[in-house]
């Protein structure tokens, strides 16, 4: 009697197992079977009346005696002729150039078109041309090797792609692009370690760079209430408020100092 209810005790969870069994393996496959999720399209872009559309422009100033810019030796390639200067600040006149000028905030859930138009990157004279520049997340950046020589382009991000790739002389463009927002991305050359630039991927198309002349011009904006980015690479970032009327054009300066 007591063999008997022993060999029944250890029989359930056998007999469990065999029933579960099936029930497990249907699970499995009904969820192997089920279709693939559809991947949701990108959002429309947010329409902008023309007939309102805002401008904010300004002037970038450096404020004091700007440091001498260091001279660079070129001269382990014979193909990069010539001396060089850094360009980690470019000021003159009190006008301080390569600020990268940007809407920070103000724009909502808008969503903007990527434009079609690659924005150009060149190595000429052993030198990055822009030293900065400015492009919209996904937009085309089209790499250009002007000089007779091998560049190697390295961007180092914290928030995109990292890659490494060689570009020998007379080759064709390189086609790059980058999937998300990040201000300041730096990109060096492996190949001569004095050349280095900084990509701003921006999510909106509201942005400009300083000239020489520490010049910059935002057009097209809607109206709105907004935060305007200033952002250098070795005096940091600061902020500024403007509101903006239907049709207005409204002046921000701003000025940094060492």
């Amino acid at each position: 009697m007591k063999t008997k209810t022993r060999m029944t005790i250890l029989s359930m969870p056998l007999a469990c197992a065999l029933v579960l069994l099936p029930g497990c393996g249907g699970k499995k496959e009904e969820t192997a079977e089920q279709p693939a999720a559809t991947p949701s399209a990108a959002p429309a872009a947010t329409p902008i009346d023309p007939a309102t559309a805002a401008t904010v422009s300004g002037t970038v100033s450096f404020d004091g005696t700007p440091p001498p810019a260091a001279k660079i030796d070129m001269s382990q390639d014979p193909a990069c002729k010539g001396t060089n200067t850094a360009e980690a600040i470019v000021a003159s006149g009190g006008h301080l150039a390569n600020v990268f000028v940007y809407v920070k905030d103000g724009l909502g859930n808008r969503t903007f078109d990527i434009p079609k138009e690659a924005v150009t990157l060149d190595q000429s004279g052993c030198r990055y041309h822009p030293h900065v520049l400015g492009v919209m997340a996904s937009q085309e950046l089209k790499i250009v090797n002007s000089d007779p020589t091998t560049h190697n382009i390295h961007p180092q991000p914290k928030d995109n792609r990292e890659w490494n790739e060689s570009q020998p002389p007379q080759s064709a463009p390189l086609d790059k692009s980058f999937a998300r927002e990040e201000i300041l991305l730096p990109v060096k050359c492996n190949q001569h370690p004095w050349m280095k630039m900084y990509i701003n991927v921006v999510k909106n198309p509201f942005y400009a760079v300083t000239g020489a002349d520490g010049k910059f011009e935002i057009k097209g904006l809607p109206p709105g209430d907004y935060t305007l980015a200033f952002v250098h690479e070795k005096l940091g970032e600061k902020d500024e408020k403007v509101a903006l009327a239907a049709k207005d054009s409204k002046t921000v300066d701003e000025t940094f100092k060492q």
